[in-house]
């Protein structure tokens, strides 16, 4: 039908129109679960952005491809816009136990880093500690520790590994 309509045939581009209408409410309302108000809007910015792009279509390419990019766009645009717009308007009396609690948070990260760190022996854990904490060059770390560069690398490496390995449970 697109390719009829585009061919001149007004009444097979409006049946184009009309059908995709259909399927794209669906398509929206299932990522719009609990914003159906806004469908139809989207729908007919999708309907205008397609009608307005009509030329750029590849006849090679298939029709739904096409469609659903630009419904996808459509509506990133909508979500984008309203989550800017309900920042925005969040009241900031509500966020202050997010405040509160981010700095809980923190220091406990910071005491459960500490606790991972001390099972670690002093080749993995000094490196880590001053190169991935503390922000220190490999040759920095290397001077203060008496380590080689290498030796600095290595126990980072291995000491992350190690890490990693005792949050997952394996040691």
């Amino acid at each position: 039908m697109l390719l009829a309509g585009l061919d001149g045939d007004a009444r097979a581009y409006r049946r184009f129109l009309d059908e995709l209408a259909k399927r794209l409410r669906a398509f929206l309302r299932r990522r719009l679960f609990d914003m159906h108000d806004h469908v139809e809007d989207i729908v007919q910015e999708t309907l205008l952005a397609v009608h307005n792009a009509r030329h750029t279509y590849r006849r090679d390419q298939p029709v739904t491809a096409w469609v659903y990019a630009i419904a996808r766009y459509k509506l990133m645009d909508f979500l984008r816009t309203r989550m800017r717009h309900d920042a925005l308007n969040d009241p900031l009396d509500d966020a202050a136990d997010l405040f509160e609690a981010s700095a809980e948070d923190a220091s406990d990260a910071r005491r459960d880093v500490a606790a991972l760190l001390d099972a670690l022996p002093d080749r993995q854990r000094l490196p880590i500690d001053m190169v991935k904490l503390q922000g220190l060059s490999v040759a920095e770390t290397a001077r203060i520790t008496g380590m080689s560069e290498s030796a600095v690398k290595v126990g980072v490496h291995r000491g992350l590994k190690a890490l990693a390995a005792r949050i997952r449970g394996q040691r």
